[in-house]
C-alpha cells in the first residue's frame, strides 16, 4: 500500500520537525517511532516523548506532482524516526520518494535505492489526549512568542531536584502574557500585550518543550494559537501542532525577587561589556566563574584569577556618580544574558550592600528584567 510519493524535500521539513523530540535511548521502543496517519490526501506524522508531542500535516495532490492512494485505504502505522529522517538526508535533492507499506514493513524507494524498515503496532504509539474544553485559549504573533521565551529561557534549570524550576512560568492575565525564569542564582522576566487574552492562569511549561518551540517558531506575524488546561497546554502554528504536559508545583513568586527601589543606575555599552567579560572569564575556572566588579571614579575594573595565581584585569568607562561598589557575579550568568539581549546598550541596577542582587535591563524592552545575585570571590 502507497502511503506517499512526493519530493524528498516536501517529506523531510516535516519529518524533521518531529523528530526532534524523539530521544535516542527509550525504555520502550515505540517512542523511537514517529507516527504515520494517512487520511486520504493528507499525511500525519507524530513524534512523542509521552511529555510532548508534536505533529504536522503534509497535504499532497496530483497538481504538485504528489500522489495517494485512495481515501478507503486510510491507515496509520510507525516507523524509526532516525533511521527515516537519516536515509531521507541522504537521498539526492530534488529526487522524488516514494513510501509504501507492505508485509509489515515501511520500504522508501527513490530512483534505484530502496531501504525496508521494520515497523510497529501503531495502537502502541502514546497519543496524548486533548481535554473535552481549555481553560484558556487566545492567539498571538509567533514572532512575539518567540521572544518572550528567548528573553528567559536561558535561567531555567537544568535537572534541579526543585522540579518547578526545570521549566518557564507562563503568566497570562486580561491583556498580558509573561514569561519568568529562575535556576536560583538568576531570574529572567519578560511580558508582552496580547490582544484577545482574557482568562488568567499560570503555569509551568517544561525546559524540554520551550526549546522545542524555540526552534519550531518562526520569526514573523504568523497566528500562534495557545491552549491551556488538564494539566496540558497546546500550541497550534502553520502545519504544526506542539502538545505539553505541564509541570506540576508551585513557581517562585518572583514579584518578590524582582527590585523596585533600586536608585543607582550606569549604562553601559552590550558590545564591549560582552567582550570585556569574555576576556576575563578565560582565566576562570569551571568550579569558579567568579568575576569581580570594582566600581569608582566613573571606572568599572572587572579582574578574575585562579587557583595558578594568574590574572586577568579590564576596564570601562562608566557614568557612575554614587559610592564606590565592590562586588562578584558569574561570569557566565551575566554572558548568558548579553547574548540574548539584542540592544547596543544595557542598563546596570546595584545597591551599595554587597549581598544585593544586581538588576539589568534593556532600554529597548521595558518588560525584560534580568536578576542576578552576587557571589563571594
Amino acid at each position: 500500500m502507497q502511503l506517499i510519493q512526493a519530493s524528498r524535500d516536501t517529506m523531510l521539513r516535516p519529518l524533521t520537525t518531529v523528530s526532534g523530540i524523539v530521544e535516542r535511548r527509550n525504555t520502550m521502543p515505540i517512542l523511537a517511532n514517529i507516527l504515520i496517519r494517512k487520511a486520504g490526501n493528507n499525511i500525519a506524522l507524530v513524534g512523542s516523548d509521552i511529555e510532548v508531542q508534536i505533529t504536522t500535516t503534509i497535504s499532497l495532490d496530483d497538481e504538485q506532482g504528489g500522489g495517494l492512494d485512495a481515501p478507503e485505504q486510510d491507515t496509520v502505522t510507525t516507523v524509526g524516526a532516525r533511521k527515516l529522517l537519516d536515509i531521507l538526508r541522504a537521498l539526492p535533492d530534488q529526487r522524488d520518494v516514494t513510501m509504501s507499506l507492505v508485509d509489515s514493513r515501511v520500504v522508501v524507494a527513490s530512483g534505484k535505492s530502496r531501504f525496508a524498515l521494520q515497523t510497529l503496532d501503531a495502537a502502541d504509539f502514546p497519543a496524548a489526549k486533548i481535554p473535552d474544553a481549555w481553560d484558556v485559549s487566545f492567539t498571538m504573533p509567533q514572532k512575539t512568542l518567540r521572544h518572550l521565551f528567548n528573553m528567559v529561557h536561558f535561567a531555567m534549570a537544568h535537572q534541579d531536584i526543585r522540579y518547578y524550576l526545570n521549566g518557564l512560568l507562563l503568566a497570562a492575565e486580561p491583556g498580558f502574557l509573561r514569561t519568568v525564569a529562575t535556576d536560583g542564582h538568576r531570574l529572567a522576566h519578560c511580558g508582552a500585550a496580547v490582544d484577545g487574552l482574557d482568562g488568567t492562569q499560570d503555569v509551568i511549561i517544561p525546559r524540554k518543550t520551550v526549546l522545542e518551540m524555540q526552534r519550531l517558531l518562526d520569526d514573523t506575524d504568523d497566528p500562534v494559537n495557545i491552549d491551556i488546561g488538564g494539566g496540558q497546554i497546546r500550541f497550534v502554528f502553520g502545519h504544526v501542532e506542539l502538545i505539553s504536559k505541564l509541570v506540576e508545583g508551585k513557581f517562585p513568586d518572583f514579584t518578590r525577587v524582582i527590585p523596585t527601589g533600586y536608585t543607582r543606575h550606569f549604562d553601559i555599552s552590550r558590545e564591549k561589556f560582552q567582550g570585556c567579560l569574555q576576556r576575563a572569564a578565560i582565566l576562570t575556572t569551571d568550579k569558579l566563574k567568579g568575576v569581580r566588579f570594582q566600581i569608582a571614579d566613573d571606572v568599572l575594573t572587572i579582574t578574575s584569577s585562579n587557583a595558578e595565581q594568574e590574572e586577568a584585569r579590564e576596564e570601562l568607562d562608566v557614568d557612575y556618580a554614587h559610592e564606590p561598589l565592590d562586588v562578584g557575579f558569574n561570569v557566565s550568568y551575566l554572558l548568558d544574558v548579553l547574548a540574548n539581549v539584542k540592544d547596543d546598550t544595557i542598563r546596570w541596577s546595584v545597591q551599595p550592600d554587597v549581598n544585593a542582587s544586581a538588576l539589568i535591563t534593556s532600554p529597548g524592552d521595558d518588560q525584560f528584567k534580568y536578576v542576578v545575585m552576587p557571589m563571594r570571590i
